[in-house]
This record gives C-alpha cells, structure tokens and sequence, in this order.
C-alpha cells in the first residue's frame, strides 16, 4: 500500500468538519478522484438550486458514497453523504442506531443542541446545526447521514488544517 493510496474508503470514521477516512473537506476533485477513483454517477445541481454543485456517487457492494462540490467553493469537497454500514463516529459504529443512542453519543461528546423532524414520507431527521450533521432514520434506526465542512458565524466556510 502506498502513502497516498488507502486501503479503500472503507476507513469510515467521520471527523466532524474534517471529512471521513482519507477523503478530507476542501480537497480538489482531482485530488478525490486520486483517493476514490471515478465516480459511477455525477449528478449536475438544478438550475432552480440556492447552490450550484456536483454530486459524485459511488455504488459500493451494498451502499451509496455521495461526494458534494460546491462552485462557490472552487468546487472543493464540502459534504459527505453515506448509508455506509460502517460508518463510524466518535469512534462508534452508529449504523442502525436509534434517535436516543445517537443523541446520547452527540451530548457524551459536547453537542447536546439538535433538532428533530419528521419528514414527508415517515423518516426522522436529527441535525447538529453547529457540527453540520444530519442523521436520518427510518422505522427507528439510523440509515444515512450527510454532513459538511464547518461554516462560522459569519458563513464564512472553515476548511479543515
């Protein structure tokens, strides 16, 4: 294995306003590329979006890895969204967990502030604003999350050291 080459992304632990495994917030797409290969799928933003952005979709063995380039961003990696069932945060495999255990998770590492929807079609959102996290669940148990690189106060995008 050489330096730059990881063992594949499946390294999962999620660094809030880092990225996960290798893959870091504010790298280049050349630079993903070089980490994950190309992407099965790249997904062009509506011209009726806030923001204008490609989504590059990976379909591993049994789930979904979508990468976000914002343009305002230079098109550097600014979210991660994964139904990967390794994922891994603070150190815990949180697949299939419930609303209660993620939250438990969330405040024993000093994030007690979250919000709770219901959405349309029955599954359960939690978001941690400040941390750029959401968490979705259905019939009870984590299924997918999405989060991003830290913006501050002032909106301004804070790239990971």
């Amino acid at each position: 294995m050489t330096p730059n080459q990881p063992s594949s992304i499946d390294e999962n632990e999620i660094i809030l306003g880092t990225g996960m495994g290798p893959l870091r917030f504010g790298a280049t797409m050349d630079e993903v590329r070089t980490l994950v290969g190309e992407p099965e799928e790249i997904e062009e933003s509506e011209d009726d979006d806030e923001f204008e952005h490609q989504a590059w979709n990976y379909h591993e063995d049994d789930y979904l890895l979508s990468l976000y380039f914002d343009r305002e961003d230079d098109f550097r990696l600014s979210c991660i969204e994964t139904d990967n069932p390794n994922m891994r945060l603070f150190d815990q495999a949180i697949y299939g967990w419930s609303v209660d255990q993620v939250r438990e998770l969330m405040q024993r590492n000093n994030l007690p502030e979250a919000e709770l929807e219901t959405m349309e079609e029955g599954a359960v959102r939690l978001s941690y604003e400040k941390a750029m996290i959401d968490l979705y669940f259905e019939e009870g148990e984590l299924q997918f999350i999405n989060f991003g690189v830290f913006i501050n106060d002032e909106l301004e995008v804070q790239w990971p050291k």
